[in-house]
């Protein structure tokens, strides 16, 4: 059981099914399965050995669909680095699991010298881009038309896939590591549940491909031999244009993108009537949103993943069906067929329906660990089970509902955002005392990122300043959109802040 199964099988039974489309390049499942063989016989011909990590910092396209593969075909292991890193903290991940070759696009090839100078363990760069090759780079299209193909390395079920890097309480990215079970398992138990991608449907990636959520959807569409098309980056009008020309059936998006692009003049006026089925995670979506989704696609039908990347990433589905149903709409669904899902209190014992706990769930979809991390991963994974850190309860019918998190994170259009990080980031400004981030309802990103921050003694500083001062430290999307200066933070009598105290405030005039 391994990734790379799926393409060879359809290579052999439909050779001229497309299998991608990007832009105006349209390529077959026989032509891909030979460049994908071709693209790993030029990793392990760069020194690539059995395990080793290949990265892949680019925007969505056919060139990523072919690195997902050629990776595993080649015996080693992807990291798909996050877009809207920072160069320090793409670097992080780079040094931290040594990931000696790098595949970047043109967006991404000007931070390769300062990525050089950070990770130094990077040996190897190919470029996947459309423009000239820049110097102390191999051309991509070079390396396919000047190696041989060589044969599946066919990995095993429990060899690692990837490593995926997430956001860390501590401020540090961990890397999660995925084996092919885990990937291929949460895949099938998410088809099984919901009926994704019915054979011959075209699947849309708009979300950013090295998102876990995009690559279960990419796995799905894999085993069904569904059509990839690819957007570079989500925007309202490609995304629209894109549904209306290649008649796509299936999409992943979260729920400020599904509102962004039903409230565009594109998404308004293109044919997407094509589009009858869309997963989105990240956060329920709101009754407004959901109204005007079903107003304009009458024909597509929603449902919600919930989990996290150490899940693979699903761990409950509310289905198109339970839609339907008003009460369970802020419900993230039920266990999906591949998923154990139980609350348990702070002694990991499972607590009666309707009682808030920590949402902990096993099966075959688990991280084989963090990366380099044993303590944390032996945390995690208590008693077998992966400890989410959400807050949550189950009702009579089995239904999960979020209450909160425990870890303190915001989820902001979609991105995971750990309050530590920005707190990290923020607190070296010399003007800042104490700072507290927290998540706050915003209309179009479902949460902003807001600081509540405290002055050092005759220090001025603006949130403007602040922002661009952070900016260095943490991604874009991580900065806090408002900012407000308070004489104190809340405290218990132990000192600790009191988030949950400032969650309770409007923060609406910030």
């Amino acid at each position: 059981m391994q990734i790379t199964q799926s393409l060879s099988q359809t290579a052999q039974a439909v050779p001229q099914h497309v299998v991608t489309v990007y832009r105006d390049r349209r390529r077959t499942a026989a032509e891909t399965a030979d460049r994908v063989a071709r693209l790993a016989g030029a990793f392990r011909g760069l020194g690539a050995q059995d395990g080793d990590r290949i990265g892949i910092l680019s925007l969505n396209s056919d060139r990523y669909h072919e690195v997902l593969l050629a990776t595993p075909w080649a015996g080693c292991v992807v990291n798909p680095v996050n877009v809207r890193w920072s160069a320090a903290e793409i670097a992080y991940s780079l040094a931290d699991c040594g990931t000696d070759l790098l595949v970047v696009d043109d967006a991404f090839a000007p931070l390769v010298p300062e990525l050089r100078a950070l990770a130094p363990n990077v040996t190897s760069v190919i470029h996947a881009g459309e423009g000239a090759v820049p110097a102390g780079m191999l051309g991509y299209e070079a390396l396919i038309a000047s190696t041989a193909p060589i044969e599946d390395a066919r990995r095993h079920g429990d060899d690692l896939y990837g490593i995926f890097y997430t956001g860390g309480t501590t401020g540090t990215p961990k890397g999660v590591m995925l084996s092919h079970r885990a990937c291929l398992t949460s895949a099938m138990g998410s088809l099984v549940t919901t009926g994704m991608l019915n054979r011959g449907g075209v699947l849309l990636h708009a979300a950013p491909m090295f998102h876990l959520a995009d690559l279960a959807a990419w796995t799905i569409a894999c085993l069904t031999r569904a059509t990839h098309v690819m957007v570079p980056s989500f925007t309202p009008a490609g995304v629209a244009a894109a549904i209306e020309e290649h008649r796509v059936t299936d999409a992943l998006l979260v729920p400020t993108m599904i509102q962004m692009l039903i409230d565009s003049p594109e998404g308004r006026s293109a044919d997407l009537s094509s589009l009858t089925r869309i997963m989105y995670g990240a956060s329920p979506i709101s009754e407004a949103v959901l109204e005007r989704t079903h107003a304009l696609l009458p024909e597509a039908r929603l449902t919600q993943a919930y989990g996290m990347t150490e899940l693979a990433p699903v761990a409950t589905l509310l289905t198109a069906e339970d839609h339907d149903d008003p009460a369970l709409r802020r419900s993230c669904g039920r266990p999906a067929a591949h998923s154990e899902v139980r609350i348990v209190g702070p002694d990991d014992v499972e607590l009666p329906r309707g009682e808030v706990g920590e949402i902990v769930a096993r099966g075959d979809h688990l991280m084989a660990g963090y990366w380099n991390k044993e303590t944390e991963t032996a945390e995690a994974l208590r008693g077998g089970w992966m400890h989410t850190g959400d807050a949550g309860y189950m009702n009579e019918d089995g239904y999960v509902f979020v209450a909160d998190r425990i870890k303190d994170m915001v989820i902001t259009g979609g991105e995971n955002v750990y309050s530590v990080e920005v707190e990290n980031a923020l607190a070296k400004h010399p003007a800042v005392a104490q700072v507290a981030v927290i998540g706050v309802p915003d209309e179009e990103w479902g949460e902003r990122v807001h600081a509540v921050v405290v002055l050092a003694p005759g220090a001025s500083v603006t949130g403007d300043e602040l922002r661009d001062f952070a900016r260095v430290h943490i991604a874009n999307y991580k900065l806090p959109r408002s900012v407000a200066f308070v004489e104190a933070l809340p405290v218990s009598g132990a000192g600790k802040i009191l988030k949950r105290d400032l969650r309770q405030r409007d923060w609406s005039r910030s």
